[in-house]
């Protein structure tokens, strides 16, 4: 389903809840409706897998591939939509086929077919790879360079969740969100669009290196959006939720203490509270609008990490793929200003000596966290920026020979059985710094600066260079204190300047993820989701703008 169906059926008030947190995002929801109770069904046996993913392996080998993987996959999605006191729509739907990807005389070929546990039809379909694969290889001016690969055999991982969204009745849903909903009126809000996404990715893979892998993804995101409206003025100010899509089930919606500095809070870490997390974004909408509007200048910022994940995302994960740095990509907003020239110097300073990003698809939790990703390559971490010197980019097994590595790193990731796997980001993180700092201690630091909670508009060039950054909650802080809320708020700068003018960054237990469930890359597009850690950091010296219009 594309993103202009995906509007038409959820309702303009659906668009109006989602679009801001989308960006240039596709929405994975290919494949038809399906009641609830279908998704009870565990699906297809391993042992069945493993005869049609041999169907495709052998049929392909005989045709004359070097090599090829085959992914079977399930894929199942329930969006649950409502607005103030009623249901607005409920979401199922399920997709299940088989993407076959060979090479061939040094190229690339790709087949798939849905809904079939036929082995004469999926070798069919590998007899159709291997056949663009020769089509292809007539043009093809550099053969494929596949880093080796050893075969894992049969082996499998799945999600550490303990409550299954999926088994969840509806009504306990629908009960939670219109809750939600009502609290938010209660507490001064005029309107409230509330949603809960759920996904669950049941995936097979299978090589000629001798893998057979069978994965069980989850990943959840309880969102919502509140209004609250000045009668007099007809001013209105909205607050979107603060949690995190994160890659658990139903049990992320877990009664759990927020955290809070000077009364003001900010993002939950592995549970969410989303009735209490409502109560506070109904409150903080009325005050914004009666909020100072900000002076534009120089501040020191203090970046909570339900914001700075966004930063971290657009100006440090996206242009550190290597396909962006090398040109082979170029959708949603270019390639890299991080040209292999800058690593190759082995000295290109990404930041200050506080910065140091890190790429794990490992992470407990995350979005991007599963045991092999999508041509069979056992998932790690590894360093991007140390010590603000670039390091490493983001690679896959047909890339890695470029930048000197002997084997992939194992972040390739297809949306969908139909759809061909590339390289997609990574988990990209901020580490922790290593001296005890909370945020409180590095507020009373501050003698004139903005405190950011939560992520809002953004732009960044089409080289991830210049950029500018909104949020959701802003507070001024003067001599080291917080004096007050602000709004109009946005920051502007390049990524060097930026991560350069990094000065502190929280310790340890001050770390939480964010994250992106719907990140948008390629032509055809295909959607994933990443997360992105750290804890609160301060940047000091950043251009800040007054975003009110002027009427």
């Amino acid at each position: 389903m594309n993103r202009r169906d995906f509007l038409q059926l959820t309702g303009m008030g659906m668009g109006g809840l989602m679009l801001p947190h989308l960006s240039a995002a596709g929405i994975p929801l290919q494949g038809r409706s399906v009641p609830p109770e279908a998704f009870l069904s565990s699906g297809m046996d391993v042992a069945l897998k493993k005869r049609l993913a041999d169907a495709a392996l052998n049929t392909a080998k005989a045709k004359g591939a070097s090599y090829a993987d085959v992914r079977i996959g399930r894929y199942l999605n329930q969006f649950v939509i409502t607005r103030e006191n009623k249901v607005q729509n409920i979401v199922n739907t399920e997709s299940y086929g088989v993407g076959i990807r060979v090479i061939v005389n040094g190229c690339w070929g790709f087949a798939a077919i849905g809904d079939t546990q036929s082995e004469a039809d999926i070798a069919k379909a590998a007899d159709k790879a291997v056949a663009i694969a020769k089509a292809n290889a007539r043009l093809v001016k550099e053969p494929v360079q596949l880093a080796p690969q050893k075969g894992f055999g049969e082996v499998s991982w799945k999600a550490p969740i303990t409550k299954n969204a999926f088994e969840v009745p509806i009504k306990e849903k629908v009960d939670l969100l219109l809750s939600v909903n009502d609290a938010a009126m209660k507490n001064g809000a005029n309107f409230v669009n509330s949603v809960l996404f759920m996904v669950n990715e049941q995936k097979y893979f299978a090589s000629t290196d001798g893998s057979y892998i069978d994965q069980d993804v989850h990943r959840i995101w309880p969102n919502f959006t509140v209004t609250a409206v000045d009668p007099a003025s007809g001013k209105f100010q909205t607050r979107n939720s603060l949690s995190a899509p994160v890659g658990m089930s139903y049990e992320y919606l877990q009664t759990n203490p927020s955290d809070k500095v000077d009364g003001v809070t900010t993002r939950y870490k592995m549970g969410y509270d989303m009735l209490e997390d409502v109560v506070a974004a109904a409150k903080q909408a009325k005050q914004k609008i009666t909020a100072k509007s900000v002076e534009a200048g120089k501040y020191d910022l203090v970046l909570d990490p339900s914001h700075l994940w966004l930063t971290i995302h657009e100006s440090v994960g996206h242009p550190l793929e290597l396909d962006r740095v090398l040109g082979y990509e170029a959708n949603f907003a270019g390639t890299s200003f991080a040209t292999l020239d800058k690593w190759q110097s082995k000295n290109f300073n990404y930041g200050s000596n506080k910065v140091n990003f890190i790429a794990d698809k490992t992470q407990v939790g995350s979005l991007g966290a599963v045991g092999w990703d999508d041509e069979g390559v056992k998932t790690k971490q590894w360093d991007l920026v140390k010590d603000g010197t670039l390091v490493n980019y983001q690679a896959i097994r047909d890339q890695v020979h470029i930048i000197g590595e002997k084997e992939s790193q194992g972040c390739c990731y297809a949306d969908s059985w139909d759809s061909v796997q590339f390289q997609r980001m990574a988990n990209v993180s901020l580490l922790a710094g290593k001296t005890p700092l909370s945020v409180q201690e590095m507020i009373k630091d501050v003698k004139k600066g903005i405190y950011i909670i939560g992520d809002g508009s953004f732009s960044i060039d089409q080289q991830r260079y210049n950029f500018q950054f909104g949020g959701q909650l802003f507070y001024e802080i003067k001599d080291g204190q917080i004096a007050g809320m602000l709004k109009d708020v946005a920051y502007q700068s390049n990524t060097q300047e930026f991560w350069n003018s990094c000065v502190q960054v929280c310790d340890q237990n001050d770390y939480r993820m964010g994250g992106s469930f719907f990140d948008g890359k390629g032509q055809p597009s295909q959607s994933s989701a990443v997360s992105h850690g750290s804890s609160t950091a301060r940047f000091n010296g950043v251009n800040v703008i007054n975003t009110a219009r002027k009427i």
